[in-house]
């Protein structure tokens, strides 16, 4: 009887697990090149010769009657979808990815652990996508699927927005350096220290309990089926499950887009307060804080209410909690909410000081 050689085995999966991660990596740079990259590099290049990358997404309901009330919400929705579509496209396609193409024991090992070095790591990790926070929620959800800790998942979904390079190139030359400065200390602070904070809320000894069970089955479990139904399964059921809830929170927030950020709020504790909770639940594309921004300046809203926009803008949405509602425990968003409200007026009263 003959027996194939086991010494084989390891290594022709080995190579075949290698050829999956390097089959990501390439999509998904390819994607990022093509959504991201490229077109950021030209809106850098103009933000530093107009000090300017367009007008604000907020136009104002300019409601006498409701007619113009609902306009203005799928006004709204009309510019936000058109800005981000192809970057949600690519997040719901990086986040199915995830679930197929690489080895949940790598990930259970880099990601799996309530620790600070999991929560850096995933952080880092979003510098590249340069998403919103809506397009990164797919991936973030992904990573949950694959039992990634909720620090090192919320590092990566925060992340993307908060620390995304671009945006504080292009925050650099039309607002200043000064705000740039700000919105790094508070992304740094809400990336990896909130985000560390939040595994506290996932009981760490029950997980750690998990993680010890599932490291064993997660390297001895092949790769069964085909790969391409495994991917577009994925990509389906997450495409049916949050595309709805995303346009339906989208157009809801459109209709109170004029109540929630109001220009006419000019300033003080009152007005701090109110952009906190109304910027953290309300949705922007890439870098759209910066024009609303530099838009209520102009407008002459204080230094303190800008500042608290800078952080709560881009960090969370009402939609993008909704994306991951079923990634994460509700103690941890409530937790990261909270957090980016509390933050985000201690930044609106840094902002007064140092701007």
């Amino acid at each position: 009887m003959s027996h194939a050689n086991p010494t084989l085995q390891p290594s022709a999966s080995n190579r075949k697990t290698w050829l999956l991660v390097l089959l990501f990596l390439v999509l998904t740079a390819a994607g990022l090149a093509y959504v991201k990259w490229w077109p950021y590099y030209g809106k850098a290049l103009t933000a530093a010769d107009k000090h300017s990358i367009g007008g604000s997404i907020l136009k104002g309901a300019g409601a006498d009657h409701a007619l113009s009330v609902w306009q203005s919400s799928l006004d709204y929705a009309q510019a936000y979808f058109k800005a981000i579509w192809k970057a949600a496209v690519l997040g719901m396609i990086v986040g199915s990815m995830v679930q197929v193409l690489l080895p949940a024991n790598w990930l259970l090992k880099v990601l799996g652990r309530a620790s600070m070095r999991s929560t850096l790591i995933g952080g880092v990790s979003s510098l590249p996508g340069m998403m919103c926070t809506c397009c990164a929620a797919p991936i973030a959800a992904g990573l949950r699927k694959q039992q990634v800790s909720a620090g090192a998942s919320l590092a990566f979904w925060l992340g993307n927005p908060l620390l995304n390079p671009a945006t504080l190139i292009f925050m650099t030359f039309v607002l200043s350096w000064k705000f740039t400065l700000l919105r790094v200390a508070f992304g740094l602070l809400i990336t990896f220290g909130v985000s560390y904070a939040a595994n506290r809320f996932e009981a760490p000894r029950a997980m750690a309990a998990r993680l010890s069970e599932r490291l064993p089955a997660a390297e001895a479990a092949p790769r069964q089926g085909s790969l391409w139904v495994a991917w577009f399964k994925s990509l389906f059921k997450m495409a049916i499950t949050l595309v709805p809830v995303y346009i339906v929170a989208v157009l809801a927030l459109g209709v109170l887009q004029s109540f929630e950020l109001p220009n006419w709020l000019h300033g003080g504790l009152g007005a701090i307060l109110f952009f906190a909770i109304a910027g953290t639940l309300f949705v922007i594309p890439t870098a759209a804080e910066i024009p609303i921004i530099q838009s209520f300046l102009s407008l002459g809203v204080s230094a303190g209410p800008a500042a608290v926009l800078l952080v709560t803008l881009p960090a969370v949405s009402l939609p993008s909690l909704l994306l991951v509602s079923r990634a994460f425990p509700r103690k941890v968003l409530a937790f990261v909410t909270l957090s980016v409200v509390v933050l985000g007026i201690l930044c609106g009263f840094v902002g007064e000081l140092v701007l």
